[in-house]
């Protein structure tokens, strides 16, 4: 009860004047010490400082304030702090020094003096009296406070510049208590040196005796532009010793160029992808973008909304979102109007309805169509092909048709790697789409026609980094349907930028998919997402294996039989070179598919995909029955 009312008094009442007056104070009672030390003893005239001490410590007074000494916080006092006292008490020294002199030339107060060596044994006095009470005072402040206050012992890996930086923000943080117990480093000329009286560790003496011994709760990533792979490596080196890692941002991150200990973040899932992040500066875009119409369909959507934000960024003529999801919509709305966005419109609407869409495209007339509206639930979709085929077949060729009729100057659609020799119906529903976009591209209009295709999005609704955070949360156990399956994965704002960028790319027709590094299993991402929430695979949580959903693979691919790529101007984009399409007769099966689903007859139309996409090979589902018959 004492060290919080301490506490709270020396935060609420250490105001500017209160030092001012303290430090005033000191300076008088270090003026009786000079005398004191100058002769041995208190046998001097005691009538004189009687004048003297209310001169200097006019003085003084003045000198400290036009300084400003007395305006640094006490409780985090440092070598700025403490030149800035040099600097008062230099200050007030010279000017009593002036006067002293000035006084005994012309004898304007025939009786005031002060001895040389009083001044100048009383100025070194001062200094060291105020110096050393600021950073007692600090002291004192650190006691208490770490007293009332769960002590978190960390380590910080990296000792170069980056790692002092992080070192002074946990030193200046006062939210939380950060005692720094050591640094790691790579670097063999750097260990068992110390920074700041702070050891320096090789990797190899950090073993779980020396992380129990020491008590150390998290280690930090201060490493600029540590490469996913290093990350991945270390943090599952950690995550077995029951450390958290956390990571400090890189320097573009940091807020108004400062970094700060709040900015330190948790390792995150994306950050262990074990591939590098694709960054995209292209000019185009700006230029493609500006003073344009921009439709985007499934706008409430991950990859949809994500879109409009980063359209946003561009000075746009107007922006239409388009979705059948309303709460979702509204979000994004609203979200928009919070960020000062106003030339945009929310339409609830739905791609597959022709008559709905017409009257969108001849209100507004857009520029430039991304299409990301679509069916992508693999499971469900294999229950319900009927839908599949109305959003993903006919609501593409809704949304294409339009975009040609109205002379769109860019149509450019999200597709998906399980396109890709298909073993579900939601993914051969959209390789027909890609295939329509094909087949329209080779047609002599005016709009240009893109794909892109890429995998698994980190964060998208229904995702399965989402799924295992709330299964964590419900306390497990994180269902896997295969101990082998693996995925290739990105972020969502990548997603997004290959989208855009892709919208300035090519003379249509392109399928664009990029370099997505390894495929990663995702077993592992399940045990890392354990470890990271600080919990323990299988103490705490365990992985249920439930096998492969209908439609499943065990390993998704990028480009089909028969396809292989061209380069682009950017390292990590590349161009699938596509087979050849009878377009009339693929068209002509496109337009029978759409009709013969009206009949809802699931049979039918998975067989009709089937003839449209030789290379689709039910997995694990009931439609596998239809390719038996095929064969035979």
């Amino acid at each position: 009860m004492i060290r919080n009312f301490l506490l709270k008094a020396l935060n609420k009442h250490a105001s500017h004047w209160v030092v001012l007056i303290i430090d005033t104070v000191l300076v008088a009672l270090s003026f009786i010490l000079a005398y004191t030390i100058r002769f041995a003893s208190l046998d001097f005239n005691v009538s004189n400082l009687t004048y003297q001490i209310p001169f200097v410590s006019l003085i003084s007074l003045i000198s400290f304030w036009l300084v400003g000494s007395n305006k640094g916080i006490i409780r985090h006092t440092g070598t700025r702090d403490a030149f800035n006292v040099f600097i008062g008490v230099t200050l007030s020294s010279m000017g009593i020094v002036f006067f002293v002199a000035t006084n005994n030339v012309f004898k304007v107060i025939p009786w005031f003096t002060i001895p040389k060596t009083i001044i100048l044994i009383h100025y070194f006095i001062t200094i060291f009296v105020l110096v050393v009470c600021r950073f007692i005072f600090k002291a004192f402040y650190e006691i208490i406070s770490s007293e009332l206050k769960e002590i978190t012992n960390v380590m910080i890996y990296g000792a170069g510049d980056s790692g002092l930086i992080t070192y002074g923000a946990l030193n200046r943080d006062t939210r939380n208590n950060y005692e720094v117990v050591g640094f790691i480093d790579d670097d063999k000329n750097k260990v068992g040196k110390k920074i700041d009286r702070v050891k320096i560790y090789s990797r190899s003496q950090i073993t779980k005796d020396f992380v129990d011994h020491k008590e150390i709760d998290e280690i930090i990533f201060s490493i600029q532009n540590i490469k996913s792979e290093r990350l991945l490596y270390l943090t599952d080196r950690l995550l077995e010793l029951g450390v958290k890692p956390k990571i400090v941002p890189p320097f573009s991150k940091w807020i108004g160029g400062d970094f700060e200990a709040n900015q330190i973040k948790q390792v995150k899932i994306e950050d262990l992808l074990d591939r590098k992040p694709i960054s995209i500066d292209n000019p185009i875009v700006k230029r493609d973008v500006n003073n344009k119409v921009i439709l985007v369909t499934g706008a409430a959507g991950s990859i949809g909304s994500e879109i409009s934000r980063q359209i946003c960024k561009y000075n746009h003529k107007h922006l239409v979102l388009i979705d059948q999801a309303e709460s979702p919509l509204y979000e994004i709305q609203q979200e928009l109007k919070r960020n000062g966005i106003e030339n945009f419109s929310s339409i609830v609407a739905d791609v597959r309805d022709l008559v709905r869409m017409e009257a969108v495209f001849n209100e507004f007339k857009p520029d430039k169509v991304y299409h990301a509206a679509a069916y992508k639930h693999v499971p469900l979709m294999e229950e319900s092909p009927y839908e599949a085929i109305k959003i993903n077949i006919k609501g593409t060729k809704n949304i294409a048709d339009l975009s040609v009729k109205y002379n769109v100057e860019r149509f450019v659609m999200v597709s998906t790697d399980k396109a890709v020799n298909p073993t579900n119906v939601m993914g051969a529903t959209k390789r027909v789409a890609e295939m329509y976009i094909s087949c329209l591209s080779n047609m002599k209009t005016n709009t240009k026609f893109t794909t892109t295709r890429f995998g698994n999005v980190l964060g998208s609704n229904g995702s399965v980094i989402p799924l295992f955070k709330k299964q964590i949360e419900n306390g497990g156990p994180l269902t896997v349907t295969h101990k082998d399956i693996t995925r290739y994965f990105m972020t969502i704002p990548e997603a997004c930028q290959l989208v855009i960028e892709a919208g300035t790319m090519g003379e249509g027709g392109e399928i664009y998919i990029f370099d997505m590094g390894k495929s990663v299993k995702i077993f592992d991402i399940a045990k890392r997402m354990i470890h990271l929430s600080g919990l323990k695979y299988p103490e705490d949580i365990d992985i249920e294996i439930t096998g492969l959903r209908p439609g499943e693979k065990l390993y998704e691919e990028l480009l089909a039989n028969g396809e292989n790529t061209t380069p682009t101007y950017h390292e990590k984009i590349m161009i699938a070179k596509t087979q050849d399409l009878n377009v009339d007769d693929v068209k002509k099966d496109i337009e029978n598919l759409c009709t013969e689903n009206l009949k809802y007859i699931n049979d039918q139309s998975v067989k009709l995909i089937k003839k449209i996409v030789p290379e689709f090979k039910s997995n694990n589902s009931i439609y596998e029955k239809l390719d038996e018959k095929i064969l035979n």
